[in-house]
């Protein structure tokens, strides 16, 4: 059985889809990359928010606590007791 040998015209086609192949696995792969980056952000703002959400959460089921209440009268409102007193620092 008798092989033809391939021409310098198939060849060359051979060499220019070998090339387009190897340009289209670069492409492909440094947008993997950057798809890869971007599910990490997401991943860590997925993370961030259930953070969030669990203090949140944990803010809810103590609404109703009177000390919780308490602390942020006092640490976000600035409120207090009525026979309290409150004495500056002023170096702060």
């Amino acid at each position: 059985m008798k092989f033809k040998r391939a021409g310098a015209g198939a060849k060359i086609l051979i060499l220019v889809l070998l090339a387009a192949a190897v340009a289209a696995l670069l492409s492909v792969k440094t947008r993997l990359d950057a798809a890869q980056a971007d599910r990490e952000a997401l991943a860590r703002q997925v993370q961030a928010q259930q953070e969030a959400n669990a203090a949140l959460a944990d803010e809810i089921a103590h609404s109703g606590d009177e000390e919780y209440l308490e602390s942020i009268a006092r640490d976000k409102l600035g409120l207090l007791e009525p026979d309290e007193i409150v004495f500056a620092d002023p170096s702060k």
